[in-house]
C-alpha cells in the first residue's frame, strides 16, 4: 500500500500530521517518532517503503511543533504527558489499542515515557539513541537554562531568515552529529532544507516543554517496563552507547544492539543496518 498523508484533529482542535502505510489489517502498527527539528520525512521514503514491503503497518508522526503539525505558542502544550495524550489519540484514530513505539532521540524519550506511563498502549519499544532523562535536579536545571538559550535564539529567528539559517547550521555542526558530515552532499543538503522549513516557534515550544531538562527523569522506573525493548545506538556515539548500556541493565529482557560505523542517527547514517535490526526485532512484539 502506498503511504498516504493523514491529519488527526486532537481534543483541543490542534492537528497532528502523519504518514501512514502498509496493510491496515496488520496490528500492532509501528509508530515512528522523530527527533528534535525532525519530522515524518526524517525517516526517508526508502526506509518507510522497505518497512511496508516487509509487511509492517507504519505511522510516522510529525510531533507537535514539527513538520506539518500545528505549533502552539504555549510551552506547556508540549509537555510529556500532553504529548502522550496526543499519541493515544493517534492510536485511536488508527483504530488500534497498542503499537510498537519506535523513536529516535527526542522521539525515543517520548516512546520510553509511553512504555512506563501508558503501558496499555505499548506492545514494544524501539529506542534509538534515547535517554530516560537527567537523573538529578541540578542537571535538569542546567539543561533547562541551555535549552532556554536555544529557544530564545529560535524566537529571534521567527522573522529573521538569516538567524534561522545560523541556528540550523550551528545545530547541524554540533559534535553529536559529527559523523553525519560523511553523508553524501545531497543528503546533508536535504536535511538542512528540511530543518530550515521548520516553524521556529514550534521548535522553541518543544525545547521549553519537552527538552531534556524539562522532562521528568524516568531512570527510577525502568524496571517497570514489561514489553520487548530494543536499545539501538551507533557505535561511534559514545555518550548514547553508555546510556543504552546502563538502561539495558535496568530494563528486564532488553535487547541491546550497537551498529558499527554509525553515530547518533543510525536510521540516517546506516539505514540498511537499522532496518535489519528493527525488522528482526518486530516479531518479538507481535507486529
Amino acid at each position: 500500500m502506498t503511504a498516504r498523508d493523514r491529519t488527526i484533529v486532537l481534543r483541543d482542535g490542534l492537528r497532528l500530521h502523519l504518514r501512514e502505510g502498509g496493510p491496515e489489517s496488520r496490528t500492532p502498527p509501528l509508530l515512528l517518532l522523530h527527533g528534535f527539528t525532525g519530522s515524518a520525512e526524517a525517516w526517508g521514503g526508502p526506509l518507510l517503503q522497505a518497512l511496508e514491503t516487509a509487511g509492517s503497518r507504519v505511522a510516522a508522526v510529525d510531533l507537535l511543533g514539527h513538520g506539518d503539525s500545528d505549533a502552539p505558542h504555549d510551552a506547556a502544550r508540549y509537555a510529556m504527558q500532553a504529548q502522550l495524550d496526543d499519541l493515544e489519540e493517534v492510536l485511536d484514530g488508527l483504530g488500534v489499542t497498542r503499537a510498537v513505539w519506535a523513536g529516535y532521540s527526542m522521539g525515543a524519550r517520548l516512546a520510553l515515557a509511553a512504555g512506563v506511563l501508558r503501558p496499555s498502549r505499548v506492545s514494544g519499544l524501539v529506542l534509538e539513541s534515547g535517554s530516560p532523562g537527567l537523573a538529578s535536579g541540578a542537571e535538569r536545571a542546567a539543561r533547562r537554562a541551555a535549552d532556554e538559550a536555544l529557544a530564545a535564539r529560535l524566537d529571534a529567528a521567527d522573522a529573521n531568515p538569516r538567524a534561522r539559517e545560523r541556528f540550523v547550521d550551528d545545530w547541524m555542526a554540533l559534535p553529536l552529529f559529527a559523523t553525519q558530515r560523511r553523508l553524501p552532499e545531497e543528503t546533508r543538503r536535504r536535511e538542512r532544507q528540511r530543518r530550515l522549513a521548520a516553524d521556529p516557534r514550534g521548535l522553541a515550544g518543544s525545547l521549553r516543554g519537552f527538552g531534556t531538562g524539562a522532562q521528568p527523569s524516568l531512570w527510577g522506573r525502568l524496571g517497570e517496563l514489561r514489553v520487548p525493548t530494543l536499545l539501538l545506538t551507533g557505535a561511534l556515539d559514545s555518550k548514547f552507547e553508555a546510556i543504552a548500556d546502563r538502561v539495558a541493565e535496568l530494563v528486564p529482557g532488553a535487547t541491546r544492539a550497537s551498529v558499527p560505523d554509525a553515530g547518533h542517527a543510525v536510521h540516517l547514517e546506516r539505514p540498511e543496518a537499522w532496518l535489519a535490526r528493527v525488522t528482526s526485532f518486530l516479531p518479538d512484539t507481535g507486529a
